[in-house]
């Protein structure tokens, strides 16, 4: 038999060189070593909300039939909404107000619902979804037997108010004349201090507001124009949206107004006044330098 000649050696040698790159290729644009594709970003298939359950209609924990406790509200039902949108399950950690922001950037959640404004300033600490419902103004709530003293906005004026840490209310009562301001981290702390009359008025969103004067017959909310106007109320993840998700939100967002789920989502609130427990969670020794919730 003939040896090969040098140009069959050479086409030979080009042919194998190759077919080892096109291995090379092809082992590149499948799943690195840790389970990560060639983009960098893991497949998701958990959805981890970060809310903090105290804030009744929009988050609450619950007794369900066989007595172990559940969340529900407004925007416990919404993140469910977008996790079955997105084809993904929903895993729900609660923690308080002034951290969820800041554990949101260290990884801990993927998104926070928990009746958040997009403000100018929490959008340097976070990037928001599209709204997915309009807040009502907010409103103060006072004492029933106490009504009557507070017939204008400057009847507050030099009174004790309270509201929860790291709330745009919290701002607002800080800017009445010579008010005493009260920062609580739990809205049922909130209405405690003014049943036991410890505060005049406590601020928190309309809707909450009228959530407590329905079912608490010695509170009062009360409305006043120096109080602004209704906010839209978004979804928030991490700045930079490193995981990619605003855009799967926004669609999941769209389609649930355009079926009017959140009227649907306030009902099934409702129906659970009743029995709902809002539940203020441990303070995990963290303090959020941003404003993170309502």
């Amino acid at each position: 038999m003939k040896k090969p000649s040098m140009t069959l050696k050479k086409i030979l040698t080009a042919g194998l060189i190759l077919v080892l790159t096109l291995c090379t290729l092809t082992a590149c644009g499948g799943q690195s070593g840790d389970g990560e594709s060639a983009e960098g970003t893991e497949e998701l298939t958990t959805l981890v909300l970060g809310t903090s359950a105290d804030y009744a209609p929009f988050e609450f924990m619950y007794p369900d039939d066989n007595g172990d406790m559940q969340y529900g509200g407004i925007d416990i039902y919404t993140a469910q909404y977008i996790a079955d949108y997105m084809d993904v399950d929903l895993q729900i950690e609660n923690m308080s107000f002034n951290n969820l922001l800041t554990s949101l950037n260290k990884g801990q959640f993927d998104i926070v619902l928990a009746d958040i404004e997009a403000t100018e300033e929490r959008k340097n600490a976070a990037d928001f979804s599209d709204p997915y419902l309009t807040e009502l103004a907010p409103q103060f709530l006072v004492k029933k037997e106490n009504a009557e003293q507070f017939k204008s906005y400057s009847d507050f004026e030099g009174k004790t108010i309270g509201a929860q840490t790291a709330t745009t209310k919290l701002d607002i009562i800080s800017e009445i004349p010579d008010v005493n301001p009260v920062a609580l981290q739990s809205v049922l702390d909130l209405i405690k201090e003014v049943n036991y009359g410890k505060v005049d008025a406590i601020l928190v969103d309309g809707s909450v507001a009228q959530q407590y004067q329905a079912t608490n017959d010695d509170l009062v909310a009360l409305s006043f124009d120096e109080l602004g106007q209704s906010a839209d109320v978004c979804v928030a993840v991490a700045k930079g949206d490193p995981k990619g998700l605003l855009p799967k939100i926004n669609e999941a967002i769209a389609k649930l107004n355009e079926e009017n789920k959140i009227e649907e989502f306030k009902q099934q609130a409702n129906d659970l006044a009743d029995v709902w427990q809002e539940v203020s969670a441990p303070e995990d020794g963290e303090e959020g330098s941003e404003e993170d919730a309502e």
